[in-house]
C-alpha cells in the first residue's frame, strides 16, 4: 500500500511534537533533585495543569478567529523553545548556584505555550488529512502512534548520551534539547498545509468559545460524578512524571545499587510505560466490547494502585528490578483505559451541540485542575514523608499514592452507574 507524502510529513510533524515533551518531562524531577530544588519538583509539573486550563482554548481561538493554525503552531514552538534554551543556559552558567524563581520563570513561559501545540497539531493533522480527501477517525490513529515513539527516542537519547562526561537525564542539557527540538518544529510547522481561519466565529461570545455551555452538564448527577472523578484520577497522572526517576536516583546513594540498570538507566526503564502505552490503545476495543465502559475506568483505577504500589515494593536489584518493570507495564492500562473510555463517554452521552466543548470540559478536569491538585497534593505528601532526607522513606509515599488510587477507585465503582446497565433499565 502506498503511503501518501502528507502522511509522511503528519507522522514527523507528530514524531517531533512529542520529542520535544520526552526530552525533560520525566527526567526533570530527578535533574531538580540534583540541585537541590527537590522540594520545588511539584511546582514545576503543577506549572504545565495551570498554564492547561486557559492556555490551549486561548491561542484556539486565535487559530480559529485570527492567525491560520499552522502559524500559530509555529509561534508556540518558536517562543517555547527559545524560553527553554534560555532555561538551559541559564542552569549551565548557575552551575552549582540556580535559583528557583528564574528558572522556574523561564521555564514556566515555555510550558505556557508548548501545552497549546498539542492540539494546534491535532488541528493541522486533521486539515491536512481533509484536505487530501483521507477520514481522519481512520487515518490519523497510525499517525498519533508515533508522536509516542518520537517521545521514547527522546527519552532513550536523554537517557543515554553523555555531554561533557555527564548522562543528560542529570542536566540541564535536556533543556537546550527540548528547546532546539521546539525551533526545528517551529520551522516544519510552517511546510504545514494551510488551515483557514473560520470567520463564523466572530460573532461568537467568549463564553460560547470557552465552551462553558458544557458546564450544563454538572447537572447530570452521572456526569457530575464522572468528571469528578476524573480530576480525583487527573491528580495522578503527573505524580510518576515527577518524581519516579527522581527516586529511581535515589538509589545511587546506596554503593551497592549505585551501578545497577534501572538507578543508570532510569529514564530508558521509565520508557516502557510510554512502550505500555503504545500497545494499550490497541487493546481498549477489545476491553471495551468484553466489559464495558465502566469496568475499562476501573481497570484502569486499579491499575494506578498497581503503579504506585510497585514502585513502592520494588528496588533495583533483581529480583526488585522486576517490580519496576511491572509497574510501567500497566502504566498504558492506568493511563490509557481512562482516557479514552472517558473521552468515549463523553462522545455517547453529551448533547450533540456540545458535544466538543464537554470534551474540553473532560481534559480540564483531568489534565488541568486534575493534574495541578494532585502535582501539588504529591509534592507535600513527599515533603511531608520526607524523602529528600532519608530516601529510604520513598516506599511510604508510594504507598500513600497507591492508597489514594484505591480509595478513589472504590468509590467510583458505588458511585458511579454503568451507562449500559442504566441504558437497559429505562
Amino acid at each position: 500500500m502506498k503511503i501518501k507524502p502528507i502522511t509522511l510529513k503528519l507522522i514527523l510533524m507528530n514524531f517531533l511534537e512529542f520529542a520535544v515533551w520526552g526530552a525533560y518531562l520525566t527526567s526533570l524531577g530527578r535533574y531538580l533533585g540534583n540541585i537541590g530544588l527537590g522540594s520545588q519538583i511539584k511546582w514545576f509539573f503543577a506549572m504545565q495543569g495551570i498554564v492547561s486550563i486557559f492556555m490551549p482554548t486561548l491561542m484556539g481561538i486565535v487559530a480559529d478567529r485570527k492567525i491560520e493554525a499552522q502559524k500559530v503552531l509555529s509561534l508556540c514552538h518558536g517562543l517555547a523553545g527559545v524560553a527553554m534554551i534560555c532555561a538551559g543556559v541559564y542552569c549551565m552558567r548557575a552551575a552549582d548556584a540556580v535559583a528557583f524563581a528564574p528558572l522556574f520563570i523561564l521555564y514556566s513561559i515555555s510550558v505556557a505555550f508548548f501545552m497549546p501545540t498539542i492540539a494546534l497539531v491535532n488541528s493541522v493533522a486533521y486539515n491536512a488529512l481533509g484536505k487530501e480527501g483521507m477520514d481522519p477517525v481512520v487515518a490519523f490513529p497510525p499517525i498519533r502512534v508515533f508522536g509516542t515513539v518520537g517521545f521514547i527516542c527522546s527519552m532513550l537519547l536523554t537517557n543515554f548520551l553523555h555531554i561533557g562526561g555527564v548522562a543528560m537525564q542529570d542536566s540541564y542539557t535536556q533543556l537546550i534539547s527540548s528547546g532546539i527540538l521546539s525551533l526545528v518544529l517551529c520551522g516544519y510547522a510552517l511546510t504545514m498545509p494551510s488551515c483557514p481561519v473560520n470567520k463564523s466565529h466572530e460573532g461568537q461570545s467568549l463564553a460560547d468559545a470557552f465552551g462553558l455551555k458544557a458546564f450544563s452538564l454538572f447537572k447530570d448527577g452521572q456526569f457530575a460524578i464522572f468528571f469528578i472523578f476524573s480530576m480525583l484520577l487527573g491528580a495522578s497522572l503527573q505524580i510518576t512524571n515527577g518524581y519516579a526517576n527522581t527516586f529511581l536516583g535515589s538509589f545511587a546513594s546506596d554503593p551497592s545499587l549505585a551501578n545497577t540498570f534501572a538507578v543508570k538507566n532510569s529514564n530508558a526503564l521509565i520508557a516502557i510505560s510510554q512502550a505500555s502505552e503504545t500497545l494499550c490503545i490497541l487493546l481498549i476495543p477489545f476491553f471495551m466490547k468484553r466489559f464495558g465502559i465502566k469496568k475499562v475506568m476501573l481497570i484502569s483505577m486499579f491499575a494506578w494502585v498497581l503503579r504506585f504500589a510497585l514502585f513502592g515494593l520494588g528496588n533495583p536489584a533483581m529480583p526488585g528490578v522486576l517490580l519496576f518493570v511491572l509497574s510501567c507495564i500497566v502504566y498504558g492500562m492506568a493511563f490509557d483505559f481512562f482516557n479514552i473510555s472517558g473521552s468515549l463517554y463523553v462522545d455517547q452521552n453529551a448533547p450533540a451541540d456540545i458535544r466538543s466543548s464537554a470534551q474540553g470540559v473532560f481534559m480540564l478536569m483531568t489534565n488541568g485542575l486534575g493534574a495541578t491538585i494532585g502535582t501539588l497534593a504529591a509534592g507535600a505528601v513527599v515533603d511531608a514523608v520526607g524523602v529528600f532526607d532519608n530516601p529510604a522513606k520513598w516506599p511510604e509515599a508510594w504507598y500513600i499514592f497507591a492508597g489514594y488510587a484505591f480509595v478513589v477507585g472504590i468509590l467510583f465503582m458505588i458511585l458511579f452507574k454503568d451507562p449500559q446497565k442504566k441504558a437497559q433499565a429505562a
